[in-house]
């Protein structure tokens, strides 16, 4: 599946665990608050499970996959690595790693999806006005 619209992504991310996801992103907008694409990234990496139920191997491979057309190549790159601990890691993945990690067990009220729209639509106008 390739995500063409930031509704599509929204439908999505409401239909996933979507609580996990926000605090990771609000993590990532503390520690990086001007990095909207690495944020995005920690909101965006957890729609695998939506998108591939019974293939838990491949879910990353899926989430970055779906994302890509929409988000962008760095985006995409962020999310197939988030859930693969083994392979090269930069900074911001680590980061971002990181934050899903402590996001899980983090009790604080991150927001809501809908807060994320308006990053998620400047992410995909920019990715669309590059060329993609």
């Amino acid at each position: 599946m390739e995500l063409r619209s930031v509704e599509e992504l929204m439908d999505l991310l409401n239909a996933g665990r979507h609580q996990h996801a926000l605090r990771t992103a609000a993590l990532l907008r503390r520690s990086r608050p001007a990095d909207k694409e690495l944020q995005v990234a920690g909101l965006v990496h957890g729609i695998g499970p939506v998108l591939s139920p019974g293939d838990e191997a491949g879910r990353a491979r899926s989430a970055a996959a779906a994302v890509r057309p929409l988000l962008g190549e760095r985006v995409f790159r962020l999310v197939r690595g988030a859930s693969h601990p083994t392979g090269p890691a930069d900074d911001d993945l680590l980061r971002l790693r990181q934050a899903a990690e402590e996001g899980r067990t983090a009790g604080f009220d991150a927001g809501v999806l809908e807060d994320w729209r308006t990053v998620l639509e400047l992410i995909a106008a920019r990715h669309s006005r590059l060329g993609a």
